[in-house]
């Protein structure tokens, strides 16, 4: 037996004919769902996939969200070209919006991660800023499907209150995060906040998301100039 097959016959024996929501589905109905975690971290899916499989699983979406868009993306695309069965996709997501939703959340969950190994050997502010305007333009140049991706669940959450509520806990996640990461700065004196780190990690997000739906707008434009600006106004938010 392959193992599309393995895969079908453990998503059919868990998850019957689909008359039960999945797991995954289950959860954006569960009262205890949209309650915040008690340290900055993205809270995954009760039951979603790990490892390999989920990676391209991941990649499958992103690539189908960035050329078909959500709606174009089936889960017999995804499924295929995540070289899975389309039952397992089922079982754990339920739908495509939760599927696309999962997929930011993993892509932000790496993102994080690495910018706290980045940060974490930032001596100065300016160094710190570097580090973020970098992030900035390697992503919108070398990635431009996970800004493609989370455009898309904004989008989405417009006309789902379940998706807008796990993207509203998904921002604040990140948020959280990177004011963590804000605050540890002040306390080793590399950084002089000019607010409270969350406010000042909000603004921070709305620069990069604002220049990064420009820049992917305009993409023969040259925005130098423009990401030197921001810069500034980072700056001012981060230095004494």
């Amino acid at each position: 037996m392959d193992a599309m097959a393995i895969d079908s016959s453990v998503a059919d024996s868990e998850a019957g004919e689909g008359d039960s929501p999945s797991p995954a589905a289950a959860m954006s109905s569960s009262p205890t769902s949209s309650a915040s975690p008690p340290v900055p971290a993205l809270r995954p899916s009760a039951r979603a996939p790990s490892g390999e499989k989920a990676r391209r699983i991941v990649e499958a979406m992103r690539t189908s969200v960035a050329r078909r868009g959500t709606v174009g993306s089936t889960f017999d695309h995804v499924s295929r070209e995540a070289g899975v069965s389309r039952g397992l996709l089922h079982y754990y997501f339920g739908t495509k919006e939760r599927l696309l939703l999962e997929a930011v959340r993993h892509d932000c969950q790496l993102r994080m991660e690495i910018l706290q190994d980045q940060v974490s050997h930032a001596a100065s502010a300016e160094d710190f800023i570097d580090l973020m305007a970098q992030n900035l333009q390697e992503t919108v140049r070398d990635d431009p499907d996970f800004v493609t991706l989370l455009f898309e669940l904004f989008t989405l959450s417009r006309r789902s209150s379940d998706i807008a509520a796990e993207y509203a806990e998904l921002m604040r996640a990140t948020r959280r995060q990177v004011a963590a990461m804000l605050a540890a700065g002040q306390r080793e004196g590399i950084l002089c906040l000019h607010a409270e780190p969350e406010v000042v990690a909000e603004t921070l997000f709305s620069l990069a998301d604002g220049l990064a739906l420009r820049m992917l707008a305009e993409p023969d434009r040259d925005f130098a100039a423009t990401v030197q600006a921001g810069i500034a106004c980072a700056r001012a938010l981060l230095t004494a």
